[in-house]
């Protein structure tokens, strides 16, 4: 599974803010986008997830446009990662780990024994399930970008996209954080991040 942005340039009125970018990133790498605050870092991510249509260039998801996917089908390919969460309902970790798989579901469907199940791997996965009765507003900043990883491996989508993941985080949960994203692209997940750490982009 890949991700290829080809020549693609973006500009808020006219002001340039990308100019001529490619690359592509392929199954199981880990790629930081590093650079400090203020230069695009988050324009070219919002290109990349379709939030912003309005660049010249290409972007391949799998080899296919991005322009000519729905919204549906790109959740299913690509799940995002926002650099801080903040729900307006105090959900549980586990509620939340369970929205993840809405990307799969039909517009009026409920989560089936499937998704509880895979919601409950996930938990294991990324190592937080005594978290999962938890409060979602009680967790420290470490745990809430852990409990957003496990929901975007409910969502089932093979690349994951994370902006400022670390941002805000003590050292020993930017650790945990960079460490369960590295064990993932050794199984195959294609992974995304924007940082403004350059140790980081060495992970």
């Amino acid at each position: 599974m890949s991700i290829e942005v080809k020549k693609l340039s973006f500009s808020y009125g006219d002001r340039p803010v990308l100019y001529d970018i490619s690359f592509k990133v392929e199954k199981g790498e880990f790629v930081s986008i590093l650079g400090p605050n203020g230069v695009g870092k988050s324009t070219l991510f919002r290109c990349m997830l379709g939030l912003l249509s309005g660049y010249s260039g290409e972007i391949l998801i799998n080899g296919q446009n991005s322009r000519k996917m729905t919204a549906r089908e790109s959740a299913r390919q690509v799940a995002y990662i926002p650099q801080s969460s903040n729900p307006s309902f105090n959900y549980s970790v586990s509620d939340i780990v369970l929205m993840g798989s809405t990307a799969s579901l039909s517009r009026f469907a409920s989560p089936g024994k499937k998704d509880f199940e895979r919601c409950e791997w996930a938990l294991e996965k990324i190592g937080i399930s005594e978290l999962s009765e938890r409060c979602f507003h009680r967790l420290s900043g470490g745990e809430r970008q852990l409990v957003m990883l496990a929901r975007a491996l409910t969502q089932n989508a093979p690349i994951l996209m994370l902006d400022e993941p670390t941002a805000n985080l003590d050292f020993g949960n930017q650790l945990r954080v960079l460490e369960q994203m590295k064990a993932l692209s050794k199984e195959g997940y294609t992974i995304v991040q924007t940082t403004h750490h350059p140790e980081q982009s060495y992970m």
